[in-house]
């Protein structure tokens, strides 16, 4: 695979991933209920993770990568601690 080829193709990921949090971010304005809002805001940080993945593709470095780690991590525990409070209306039992 060429070296142009890859630039575009890892350009186009990054306009139509940014295209998709735009669309998760208006869901998550305008999201009828709180479950709405809750899964809007999961697709957000993995579409985040993705970006951060492809940012690092492009500027070949490896911190990118580090962070979007840590992103999905800490974005899984914050996805369940809403839904549980959803659910029972307390975090901490």
């Amino acid at each position: 695979m060429s070296a142009t080829m890859l630039f575009w193709s890892i350009s186009v990921a990054q306009v139509l991933l940014g295209a998709a949090m735009l669309v998760t971010l208006c869901r998550l304005v305008v999201g009828p209920r709180a479950q709405d809002r809750v899964l809007s805001l999961d697709a957000m940080y993995v579409v985040a993770m993705l970006l951060l993945v492809t940012f690092g593709m492009q500027a070949n470095t490896v911190i990118y990568f580090e962070v979007a780690l840590l992103i999905g991590l800490l974005g899984f525990v914050g996805t369940v601690a809403l839904a549980k409070f959803l659910m029972r209306g307390e975090v901490i039992e």
